[in-house]
């Protein structure tokens, strides 16, 4: 898909048709004609548009002539199965002359949140703000989703408290597998934005300076909660596995427990199943004593395990 914007005089959006200077060209799963017009049109090479598309791209910046492109790693919800979970994939951003020029694999809310017009001084023909922008609401997104990972675990732990289901454990490791995801890409964008700090090829002017340090910050925050977010999903999922552990040994002991009391008595009825003489054997109450015998073993087995809390 290809949407080309404009910002004017006012500050408004507005949707144009056909390429302007100044104009924002957003390519969300573009198809091999739209790669082909933007590229004709604009005489840039295909490789700058095709990189963000493959979803292994890892986070760069690269300059050649009068293009910048830049790519970061963002965050995104996916559902698999109609269970949600976290993932990063890249954006590709690159600074034309005359262009800004966005590239994803999907549709994300980041670009979604300037095409509503919900960001102050937003403007598509100050292209290193526009970057700048960009890359801020993808630190605050990485927060964000941070934010409910930490709610989402906290909800599955109360859970597992109480049932010590397997599904609870599998959504452990989804939580688990994101954070690895997020610190990765955070690690990853964090040396692009120390990159951009010294590319003299990007003008910034002393605003953008500070929005980019800001951006540092912001990612540098989401690094560090995704380290410590990591840390205590890693240590939750030991001591419930330790949990469980120890519990499974609880249950054998208790079970191991009832067969030797159970066993007892079928010992005491097996030595008087034998075809041979054994005491009592002319004692017309010979059935009931050795009853009371089995009974008797069987109780005196339950009270000893019961004192070494084996049962």
């Amino acid at each position: 898909m290809l949407n080309i914007f404009k910002t004017d005089s006012s500050g408004a959006l507005i949707e144009l048709e056909d390429f302007e200077p100044g104009a924002w060209i957003d390519l969300v799963s573009p198809t091999d004609e739209e790669l082909h017009r933007v590229t004709d049109r604009l005489d840039i090479p295909l490789a700058f548009l095709r990189g963000p598309l493959d979803a292994e791209e890892k986070s760069r910046i690269d300059v050649e002539d009068e293009l910048t492109h830049v790519i970061v790693d963002i965050p995104i919800i996916e559902r698999v199965g109609g269970e949600r979970g976290y993932d990063t994939i890249p954006l590709g951003m690159l600074l034309h002359p005359d262009y800004f020029i966005t590239t994803c694999l999907q549709p994300n809310p980041i670009l979604g949140e300037f095409e509503r017009g919900t960001v102050r001084s937003f403007a598509t023909f100050k292209k290193t703000r526009f970057l700048l922008q960009i890359l801020f609401r993808v630190a605050s997104f990485y927060l964000r989703y941070l934010g409910r990972i930490d709610r989402e675990t906290d909800k599955i732990e109360r859970e597992l408290r109480q049932s010590m289901k397997n599904e609870e454990l599998f959504d452990l490791l989804t939580m688990a597998k994101a954070l690895v995801y997020f610190s990765t890409s955070l690690r990853s964008n964090d040396a692009v934005l120390q990159k951009l700090m010294r590319t003299p090829a990007i003008k910034k002017y002393e605003e953008d300076e500070d929005l980019l340090e800001d951006v540092i910050v912001e990612t540098r925050q989401a690094i560090e909660m995704a380290e410590v977010y990591s840390g205590i999903l890693s240590g939750m999922m030991d001591a419930f596995a330790s949990i469980i552990s120890n519990n499974l040994n609880m249950v054998m002991k208790f079970l191991t427990s009832i067969t030797i009391i159970l066993s007892l008595p079928a010992m005491v009825a097996a030595f008087y199943g034998m075809n041979v003489r054994l005491p009592l054997a002319d004692n017309g109450h010979a059935f009931t004593i050795v009853l009371l015998i089995s009974l008797g073993l069987s109780s005196l087995g339950a009270l000893l395990f019961w004192r070494r809390n084996y049962l």
